[in-house]
């Protein structure tokens, strides 16, 4: 195979027809689709190729054993932009809120960082249960099952609030702070009603857990 990126990137419209074929013939497959829903890749198991892609699902064995990286001297250099940037933003977002336009809303910032570690060995140290590598693309890593679909079930498990785990009392602590109770009730509301116009008999087992 050469040595170029070998998969197809496919159109919203395209990647959906793609994984219905792939569906309807219980052939397994990898997609990947960016945060617009607008292009991705759906990738056929038996192409997975981990020169090009890596990803481990909820902890599991990825499909190809892979050889860690290790770094002994990591640098990092970070490159935040102003925080006169940055106040226009996070102000128009409290407009918002403060309208009713929204009821939760991630305020995000690309920013700039240099390290000595490449986009696969950021894959193959990280310890997150959801992991994904592109070869000269990104790298993803995240803690969350926000889905899970299991023996007709569909369920979710919303990750909203963090704290180090080091300070005493970080339980009590977290658990009585108005702003993630806040945030933790309109997420599971949010959620909930989401599910609700795919699934029946739509509850909330547990609601707030450590």
């Amino acid at each position: 195979m050469a040595n170029h990126f070998p998969y197809t990137l496919f159109s919203k419209v395209d990647i959906c027809k793609k994984m219905n074929l792939l569906g309807s013939s219980r052939t397994p497959f990898l997609f990947v689709i960016d945060y617009k829903a607008e292009q991705g890749y759906v990738i056929n198991a038996d192409e997975l190729d981990d020169r090009f892609v890596r990803f481990a699902v909820d902890g599991a064995i990825p499909i190809r054993p892979l050889t860690k990286t290790i770094k002994d001297d990591i640098r990092w250099e970070l490159q935040p932009i102003p925080f006169t940037d940055y106040e226009p933003k996070f102000d128009y977002v409290v407009e918002q809120i403060r309208l009713g336009n929204s009821f939760l809303t991630n305020l995000t910032q690309a920013t700039k960082v240099n390290t000595n570690l490449t986009l696969v060995d950021l894959y193959e140290l990280g310890s997150a249960n959801y992991k994904l590598w592109l070869k000269d693309q990104f790298t993803v890593l995240s803690p969350e099952t926000f889905i899970q679909i299991k023996d007709g079930q569909i369920a979710s498990f919303p990750m909203k609030g963090t704290i180090d785990a080091s300070i005493p009392n970080a339980n009590e602590i977290i658990l009585n702070d108005p702003k993630e109770k806040a945030e933790h009730a309109t997420i599971v509301d949010l959620i909930r009603n989401d599910l609700s116009l795919v699934a029946d008999k739509v509850e909330v087992k547990r609601y707030r857990y450590i």
